[in-house]
């Protein structure tokens, strides 16, 4: 694998819900903690993976707003992997020009972790490399909705009228307005839905399934899930002979 080059046929922004943690713990009969711990080692691996690759956009579900009808012990687990993986990490990261963003209601979390984000988010902010951007407390519906209340205030206002409202317009508006929609959406532990996750966006993004549980899902599987992509044929619409026609 060249990972110097830009393959055209390679995503430029992946998308991937990171499930199997609980299950990989428990079928080493281990707790569910460990497996949360293996799953940040195997993210790390990950976004190098993808800044080596020069993939544009990384984009993972960490944690989402139906997470917190989890057991409270494990939601307090999680935040503390979440904050002492924010502070070992980030420089690390900013050292390498990956550029850090939160997306969802962050709101919910404690002050010092907030603080931690924006921190975060700041150190990094003029970073030109590998944009990778963490869903926390987040959910599509929640997305579309934020952004219907932001056009509908506009509107109010007298800053746009509806009529103006158009797809383009709505895309300006929720997360990820400025990286482009996920070419490729990732969802590793066998289950074979979205889960609430980037709703908006996915309406053209190729969906990968796989039934590697997170932990275990290392570049080799990460290059088997950039093969897929490359292999399909993306229409938006068109029929297979105009999009062959304008690749040939």
């Amino acid at each position: 694998m060249n990972n110097s080059s830009v393959n055209e046929k390679e995503p430029k922004h992946i998308a991937i819900i990171m499930d199997g943690n609980g299950r990989w713990a428990r079928n080493k009969g281990r707790p569910r903690a460990s497996g949360h711990q293996a799953g940040f080692r195997t993210t790390r691996d990950i976004v190098e993976a993808c800044a080596r690759r020069r993939i544009e956009a990384l984009t993972l579900f960490a944690f989402s707003s139906e997470n917190w009808a989890r057991p409270a012990n494990e939601v307090g687990l999680l935040m503390d992997l979440f904050l002492r993986g924010l502070k070992s990490e980030v420089g690390k990261l900013h050292e390498n020009g990956v550029r850090i963003r939160f997306i969802g209601e962050r709101s919910a979390f404690s002050s010092k972790l907030q603080q931690e984000m924006m921190a975060a988010e700041d150190k990094t902010k003029a970073n030109s490399g590998l944009k990778l951007a963490i869903a926390v407390n987040y959910g599509g519906r929640w997305d579309i909705v934020s952004a219907a209340k932001t056009l509908a205030k506009k509107v109010k206002e007298g800053q746009i009228d509806v009529d103006d409202i158009n797809i383009e317009l709505f895309s300006q508006h929720v997360s990820l307005n400025d990286v482009g929609e996920p070419d490729l959406f990732i969802r590793t532990g066998g289950e074979m839905r979205i889960s609430n996750y980037l709703l908006w966006h996915l309406a053209y993004t190729e969906l990968y399934f796989t039934d590697v549980l997170y932990p275990d899902f290392n570049e080799q599987e990460l290059d088997n899930s950039i093969a897929f992509y490359s292999g399909r044929q993306r229409r938006f619409g068109k029929t297979g002979d105009q999009v062959s026609k304008t690749d040939a």
